[in-house]
This record gives structure tokens, C-alpha cells and sequence, in this order.
């Protein structure tokens, strides 16, 4: 008995050995680079109160690889985001929302909620290597009182700590309740 153990321990370890010898981390750039997934709306049903209209939640979903893993922010660190982004015009996810407005065209449509905005940090405080993953992002859209329902588009990028930006990607088309001007 004792030695079928010891024989499937010695198996066990030699197993992972070989498993994480096979393991070689991925060459990626040291620039971010994205990669368009999905987008997709929820209409949320208003809720009971005041401040619970009906609204349109918008969840954007986006590949990233990047070769040094500094990506993200401590968001409770603010004093590193006004020295850092200050001047900037965007924080570390870049999000602009385009209008459809006749064939093939699109005009930039400004919303206020959509200026600076920061995802965490996806890697440990002195982490280094390569990372991939998923990030998705999510907006509100309320119906409010003279809104419009109107076909508008994405574009996205982000950038790392050493505000390396990636390349822009563009989502597809949806219709999201904005205010009537």
C-alpha cells in the first residue's frame, strides 16, 4: 500500500513537472492591443422610487493581450491619476460614442459620463510578464423624458501604465435612448 503511494506521488510530480515545462509565455508587444468581442443591450425595467427610470444597460466586450502586464490603475490611488492623467484627455479606457447619421456615416456624439474613465489593475503590485484576457465594460443609458432612440457605434482603446495607447477598434451598431435636444 505504502508504495503504490509513494509510486503515485512520484507520478503526480512528474506529471506537473512536465506539464509546466511545456508552459511558454507569449510574446506579446509591449504596446496593448484590443480586440473587438461583443456588444449587447438589456433594457432594464424602471424600478420602484425615485431615480430607477427605465434604461438601456450597454455591455462592451473587448480581447487584450499585452506584453509587460501593466495594465490597469488603483482606482484608490487618485493622487497617481491626476499627476499622471491630469492633461490628458482620456484615463486608461477610452470610449467615444458615434451617431449614425445617413449611409456610412457617423458623427462623434460627446457624453460627459464617458470622459475619464479608469479599469483596475489586472496584475499584482511588482507582477511582470505577459497577460491576455477579457475586459467588459458597461453603461446606462435612461430613457428620460424626450429621448430619442438613435443607432450609434463605439470606438475603444486603452493603455497601460507607461501610457502605451493600443490600437482603436469599433463596435458594431445599437439603438440607445438619448436625450432629445
Amino acid at each position: 500500500m505504502r508504495k503504490q503511494l509513494i509510486q503515485g506521488l512520484v507520478l503526480l510530480v512528474v506529471l506537473g513537472t512536465a506539464i509546466t515545462a511545456c508552459f511558454v509565455e507569449p510574446n506579446y508587444s509591449d504596446t496593448p492591443e484590443i480586440r473587438f468581442l461583443s456588444v449587447s443591450k438589456q433594457t432594464l425595467e424602471a424600478g420602484t422610487g425615485v431615480g430607477r427610470p427605465r434604461r438601456d444597460s450597454v455591455i462592451v466586450t473587448i480581447n487584450f493581450q499585452d506584453g509587460t502586464g501593466d495594465l490597469g490603475e488603483n482606482t484608490q490611488d487618485t493622487a497617481r491619476q491626476r499627476v499622471v492623467f491630469g492633461k490628458e484627455t482620456w484615463g486608461n479606457y477610452e470610449i467615444k460614442t458615434f451617431q449614425y447619421t445617413g449611409p456610412n456615416k457617423y458623427e462623434e456624439l460627446p457624453l460627459a459620463v464617458l470622459s475619464k474613465l479608469y479599469f483596475p489593475r489586472l496584475t499584482r503590485e511588482g507582477q511582470k510578464g505577459s497577460i491576455e484576457g477579457v475586459l467588459d465594460f458597461s453603461q446606462i443609458f435612461p430613457y428620460q423624458r424626450n429621448f430619442k432612440m438613435i443607432p450609434v457605434k463605439f470606438q475603444i482603446r486603452i493603455r497601460d501604465r507607461a501610457l502605451h495607447a493600443s490600437n482603436v477598434i469599433e463596435t458594431d451598431t445599437l439603438s440607445v435612448p438619448v436625450n432629445g435636444r
